[in-house]
Parts: structure tokens; sequence; C-alpha cells
């Protein structure tokens, strides 16, 4: 977004005067996963006292919404720098706010780019238990140590008390170090959790490009051309867009009406107009690529970037991880066939949408490792994310 909100002299006071946990979550994502934790928090506990950096999804769950992170964003260099006072601003008064209420316990949720920068503060200030305090602070969704700067485990050791991962092999990433790691089941595997996804066999093609609009600038295009030659042999097929509105909307919109008859029977459509039943999928690599293969929809994992940014990537991720998407990572093969760069184009994807429509074989698989991935991701007996919190909490 261009526009950022107005951020006041002063964050609100607690409701009750005191405050026993300081939530942070900068992302739509992060906000709805903590939410749910939070939920159980305050159902164990209804006196906690939450307030939160967040969502609304945060403040639906009974925590006080202190500042609403969510409504803004800056994506790429120039966004990032050109927004900057802002963001300087805003954690001025973040910490400000810490510093003087004194949360027994804070939780920073995924967003390492400042989560991190404000355990650091902490700890600077003498409040944490790493920097001498009472405070303690843990992260809650680790950041991909596993693909991009791995080096940072050991900053974080300094700074927090222990990392809640969602993915079971994270916690070896940490082995090195002195900080605790626990693995305490990914979001989508909760029992609660419903998938807006279902898979049908007559159901329509899930064109998934991305949530931000330059990958959908770079990958769509390929889409595009894919369902349409896909189409001249399933002419009564449909295609769905999923988008979260705004720029990407605008761009999906215009890349529609510049490829014209190419982009008939593509129907774009908001993510939260409720659930979306298909038979196949090509899908960016992320997350969303791990609900659709939870779901069992067959398809592909496609990638396609600035020929500098990918030569510069693969570099950096070599031999850190075999596979983009996050589905194929977990299980160590390519379950979902990748489609990378130069290799993803028009002809390759539309023949895999054609499997995916005309063999049963290829259905049975995905539902099957829809299943194992489903199993891998769920705790058992571990702890789930509200316990790893509250055994944090002051006794």
């Amino acid at each position: 977004m261009s526009q950022f909100p107005v951020i006041p002299k002063e964050f609100d006071r607690p409701l009750a005067g005191e405050v026993d946990v300081l939530v942070i979550a900068g992302e739509h994502s992060g906000d709805q996963h903590v939410a749910k934790a939070v939920a159980d928090l305050l159902t164990k506990n209804p006196r906690l006292r939450v307030a939160a950096f967040g969502g609304p999804c945060l403040k639906a769950a009974g925590a006080q919404l202190l500042f609403d992170m969510t409504t803004f964003s800056a994506v790429g260099i120039v966004e990032v720098l050109s927004a900057y006072p802002f963001y300087r601003k805003l954690f001025r008064g973040m910490t400000a706010w810490a510093k003087r209420w004194k949360p027994p316990l804070v939780v920073c949720v995924d967003y390492p780019g400042l989560n991190l920068r404000f355990a650091h503060a902490m700890r600077q200030a003498g409040l944490s238990h790493a920097g001498g305090g009472s405070m303690k602070v843990i992260q809650y969704i680790s950041p991909q140590l596993w693909a991009w700067k791995p080096k940072r485990r050991f900053a974080m050791a300094q700074s927090l008390n222990s990392v809640g991962t969602i993915f079971p092999f994270e916690p070896e990433v940490y082995a090195d170090t002195s900080l605790s790691a626990q693995f305490v089941g990914h979001p989508f595997a909760d029992s609660r959790n419903e998938s807006h996804l279902r898979y049908d066999p007559e159901g329509a093609v899930l064109l998934l490009p991305g949530s931000r609009p330059k990958p959908v600038r770079k990958i769509f295009p390929s889409l595009i051309e894919a369902f349409a030659l896909f189409r001249k042999t399933h002419p009564k097929r449909r295609a769905i867009v999923l988008h979260t509105g705004g720029a990407v909307h605008a761009e999906l919109y215009r890349l529609c009406a510049e490829y014209g008859a190419q982009a008939k029977g593509i129907d774009l459509r908001p993510v939260q107009d409720g659930p979306v039943s298909a038979c196949a999928a090509l899908v960016s690599s992320g997350t969303m690529s791990l609900t659709v293969a939870l779901a069992g929809i067959p398809g592909a994992v496609v990638y396609r970037a600035n020929p500098l940014t990918w030569l510069l990537g693969r570099r950096l991720i070599a031999g850190k991880v075999d596979y983009l998407g996050i589905a194929n990572i977990l299980l160590k093969r390519q379950a979902w066939p990748e489609y990378l760069q130069e290799n993803c184009e028009p002809e390759a994807l539309a023949n895999r949408l054609n499997q995916c429509v005309s063999s049963a074989e290829v259905h049975q698989q995905a539902e099957a490792d829809a299943r194992e991935l489903l199993k891998m991701l769920s705790t058992h007996a571990g702890l789930t994310p509200a316990e790893w919190m509250a055994s944090f909490l002051p006794k």
C-alpha cells in the first residue's frame, strides 16, 4: 500500500492497568495463526491480560489491539526505503510501550525483520531475560533459516528464550545453538482449521500466481497460456484465480484483458468469497502451495523471477534445500512437480493439467501425500502452541 495509517503519539495503556502477554504479529497470516493460540490461552485462563500489535483475528480472540499491523505493507527495496520513516516511528512506539508496561511475556510471531529487532531492543534495554531482566521473549513460527540467512540463528539465541516451530525438521536447525526450539505443530494441521480448498474431479482449475504484484506479473502470463492450451481439449473447464484484492487484483485484471481470448474461462475471485472446489492447481511456491497439497489437489508448483534475482537466489540457497515447494521439502521428493524459471512454460504446464484430470492415479497419489503431510505437521503428543506459550508465563 502507498498510504500508511497514522501512528499515535502514545499507544493505549493496558485495559486492566497491567499486561501479562504482549503479542506482535505483523502480517495477516501471523495474526490468523497466533489468534488460535491466544484464544486457547484465554479459555484456560480468562483472567490473562493480552495486548497485541497485530490484527483483527487477535482482537476477535480477546486481545487488546494496540495497533493494527495488517493494514499496511511495503514490498521491494524502493517501497521499504520510502516507508522507512513510518517503520522507524512505529518501532519506537512499540518499544516505548513495552519498556513502560513491561509485559512478563512477549510472543513474536513470524515477521523476523521486525520481531528480531524488537527482541534485540528488549535485551539491550535490560528488560528481557537475555538482557538480565525478567521478561521472556519467544518466537512463534521460525524464520526459514534452512533456506535463507542461516547464521541468523546465533543472533536469535542471544535475544530469545525459545522458538516454537511449525515444521518438524526445524528444531534441528538450532541444534548448534543454546536456543531451545520446540515443534508445536503447523496451524494447517490444527483440527479446527477449515481449508477453503476442496478436491472435486469436476471442479475448476486453480491458477495461483502469488499474492504480490511483481510475482503475478512474471508468473500469470504462463498460467493464462497454459490454461488456454489445456482448454482446447477441455473446452467446458473453467479456471479460478484467488486474490486478496488491491494491487494484485488490478494486475490480474490487466493481464486477463491483455491476453484477451486466451484468458477466456478464467474467473477472478476474492479469497474471502468462501470455499473453492478444484480438480487441479498451478500454484506459485509459498504458503498456498502447502494449502493446495493438504487439500489433496494434484497439480504443480510454478515460479518465475527476474533472471538476475533467480540466479542470485539459487546461489544463496544452493545445497540448503532441494525443492522450492514446502510440501516437496517436507516429503523429500517432488510430489508436486516443479516448473521453475525457464521450465515454467505453457506447454509443459498444460500437459501437467491434462495428467491431473485424466489420471485417477495422479489424484490418488495426491490424496496419499496429503495424509502423509497432515501426519507430519501434527504434534500428536507434543505441546500445542498455547501450551508452549503458557510454559513461559510466570508461575
